[in-house]
């Protein structure tokens, strides 16, 4: 999978599950001053990634470092790139 194809799938993903107009989606889009997410939608975003991914972000510390949606497409990218990297135990 692409960077590219992982930057589909989450904006797809949180665009569908938060009704955001993808045109909003950029990679510069702050979190919660441009997209109008709050702390539950935090939640609901880290388990609408976990889903389309199948990673475990919920214990990952940079989930709190997350502002813009750049920041999350880097985070997601990373996690990925790690899971393939390292083996099925």
């Amino acid at each position: 999978m692409t960077d590219e194809q992982v930057i589909e799938i989450i904006n797809q993903s949180l665009a569908e599950e938060f009704e955001l107009d993808l045109d909003r989606m950029k990679p510069q889009a702050h979190l919660v001053d441009d997209l109008e997410f709050d702390s539950l939608d935090f939640v609901e975003m880290v388990v609408t990634l976990q889903k389309a991914f199948g990673v475990k972000l919920r214990e990952e510390p940079r989930v709190r470092e997350v502002r813009t949606l750049g920041d999350l497409h880097r985070l997601i990218i990373d996690k990925k790139c790690q899971m393939e990297a390292s083996p099925e135990d």
